[in-house]
Formats: structure tokens, C-alpha cells, sequence
């Protein structure tokens, strides 16, 4: 059974562009200390379905995080589509470093 997560942050190629591409993915344990991971190792489990992410943005329901595949073939993290915002994985804040 896979392990559900949430996702709280993300650091991108180029912060400033909405469309480049995740580097990594975080978000807090139930002891409060930080996780950070590649979106390769965020992909690879849940694929191999040792977790499962979402993302919540204030009051709205969790949404899921998926993999998607681009046109040329790439692997990335994207949420389920919902009826709020299109982008809640890039809305989120830039992870701390350290």
C-alpha cells in the first residue's frame, strides 16, 4: 500500500518561468522535519506505488499528483485535472534549501 504525502513545495529550472520544468518536489513529515526528492525518485515510486502525493492549496480539496507524459515522450509530475487551478503543482512556494 502506498504511503499518501503532501507536496508543499517544489524547486524549479527557472523559478521565474511557469512552464520549466520540476527539479524537485517537498513537503514536511508527520515530525515535522522535511523531505525533498527528485521528480525522477517522485516518479520512480509512484509508478512502483510506494507513495502517492497530493496537493492542497488553502481550502480547496487535496488534489492527487500524477505522471504525465509529454508529447516527446518525458516523464513529469502534474496534478489531476480539477475545476479550480490548472497549475496547483507549480503553485506552490520554493522548497528551503537545507
Amino acid at each position: 500500500m502506498s504511503s499518501r504525502h503532501m507536496m508543499e513545495c517544489i524547486n524549479k529550472a527557472d523559478r521565474q518561468n511557469p512552464h520549466e520544468r520540476i527539479l524537485e518536489v517537498g513537503g514536511r513529515n508527520p515530525n515535522g522535519t522535511r523531505w525533498l526528492l527528485s521528480q525522477a525518485e517522485a516518479i520512480s515510486g509512484i509508478k512502483s506505488g510506494k507513495w502517492c502525493f497530493y496537493v492542497q492549496l488553502g481550502r480547496l480539496p487535496p488534489v492527487d499528483v500524477v505522471v504525465a507524459r509529454s508529447r516527446y515522450g518525458h516523464e513529469y509530475l502534474r496534478t489531476a485535472s480539477d475545476s479550480e487551478f490548472s497549475n496547483n503543482l507549480l503553485a506552490l512556494s520554493e522548497c528551503p534549501i537545507g
